[in-house]
C-alpha cells in the first residue's frame, strides 16, 4: 500500500478465508478493510474482529455511497475513506486513529459523571451493575462530555477532538457515532443521557428518566 515509508509497518493478508486467525497471529494496532473482499465481505470480518478487540478499524473502499458508509460505522468501523484516496489523508487518519486510540494521560483514564464511570483505557462505560463495551471514538465522544458534562459541547468540538481536524471528517461520520453511541446507552437504561442542542451539539447530563 505504500505506508511502509511512512513508518508504518504493515501486513497484508493472504488467507481470506481467515482473516480473524491472522488478526489473532498478527494483533495488529490497526486494521484497514475493503469491503469487496474474496469469500466474506469486509463488513463480515469487521463485525467479528470488534467481537474481540477495539483496536482501530479504518475501511477503504470504492463502495463510498452514503448506506456503505452508514453500514460500516454501525459495525464498529471508526473510518470510512473513499477510493480513489490521497496517501497523505490515508497517513492523517491513520495518525489521528493510534492518537486518540493509544496515547491517553494518565489524567484520563479514569473518568466519573454522578453514576457513571468512563474506563478510557479499557473502552468500557459501567453504569450500576452494566458494563457497556465501546468502540475508540465512542469513548472518545463520552470523554470529552464528561469533562463538560452538563455544559454545551459543540458539533465541532467533538469533530476536532476526534479526527484532529474537521477538515478530513464527512458530515455524517460524527452523526453515525453519535447515534451507535445513544443505542448502546439507550439498551443500559441511558436513553437521554445525552441531550441534544438543536443547532449547536450535545450536551450530557443524568435526568431522573435514566436513573
Amino acid at each position: 500500500m505504500g505506508l511502509d515509508k511512512w513508518g508504518f509497518q504493515t501486513m497484508i493478508a493472504e488467507d481470506f478465508q481467515d482473516i480473524l486467525g491472522v488478526f489473532h497471529q498478527v494483533q495488529p494496532k490497526l486494521v484497514i478493510l475493503d469491503i469487496s473482499l474474496p469469500y466474506y465481505s469486509g463488513y463480515h470480518w469487521c463485525q467479528k474482529i470488534r467481537e474481540i478487540s477495539t483496536v482501530p478499524i479504518i475501511f477503504l473502499s470504492s463502495a463510498s455511497d452514503k448506506m456503505n458508509m452508514v453500514m460500516a460505522m454501525n459495525l464498529g468501523a471508526d473510518d470510512f475513506i473513499a477510493k480513489p484516496f490521497d496517501m497523505e489523508l490515508l497517513v492523517v487518519k491513520i495518525q489521528a486513529s493510534f492518537r486518540r486510540t493509544y496515547e491517553f494521560n494518565q489524567q484520563e483514564q479514569q473518568l466519573t459523571y454522578q453514576q457513571l464511570s468512563l474506563s478510557v483505557l479499557e473502552n468500557e462505560l459501567h453504569y450500576h451493575q452494566q458494563i457497556i463495551s465501546l468502540t475508540p471514538n465512542e469513548t472518545k465522544i463520552l470523554a470529552h462530555l464528561f469533562v463538560h458534562a452538563e455544559q454545551k459541547v459543540t458539533k465541532e468540538e467533538l469533530m476536532e477532538k476526534l479526527w484532529e481536524s474537521e477538515a478530513f471528517v464527512s458530515k455524517n461520520t460524527l452523526t453515525v457515532n453519535m447515534t451507535r453511541l445513544r443505542k448502546k446507552l439507550a439498551d443500559a437504561g441511558l436513553s437521554r443521557a445525552i441531550q441534544t442542542l438543536k443547532g449547536i451539539g450535545y450536551m450530557l447530563v443524568m435526568s431522573d428518566e435514566n436513573d
